[in-house]
């Protein structure tokens, strides 16, 4: 997850990808600090975010869901307390950038696999 806007994140989303000469918008400095976004009513983990403009990809059942915007409808998008309005070709979308819950890599209950048990 990208925090300062500097490092880069493993999905491609950060805020440094929206320098383009134009101000980021705030949906864009929404999209750099979250890692889970809920879309249409679809929870999606697979979001690449960068100067190319912001996909999602979900699964819908059976059925895989795709969107892209443009940097431009990014820009364009409208906000609402933490809900966002973003138009394309197929009409509207409503779009809630949310943060998930990790649980932490390792487990501090868990005995450390790697050093001898005491015997």
């Amino acid at each position: 997850m990208c925090r300062d806007g500097l490092q880069s994140s493993p999905r491609g989303y950060n805020a440094g990808s929206f320098k383009t000469g134009t101000p980021m918008s705030s949906l864009a400095t929404a999209l750099a600090s979250c890692d889970m976004l809920l879309i249409d009513g679809l929870h999606a983990f697979d979001f690449t975010c960068d100067e190319s403009g912001l996909t999602i990809e979900c699964m819908d059942g059976r059925q895989h869901r795709r969107w892209s915007f443009t940097p431009e409808q990014l820009a364009a998008a409208v906000g609402a307390g933490d809900e966002w309005q973003l138009n394309d070709a197929q009409g509207e979308h409503r779009l809630v950038c949310m943060s998930a819950f990790r649980a932490p890599d390792e487990d501090d209950d868990e005995p450390d696999l790697d050093e001898p048990a005491d015997r």
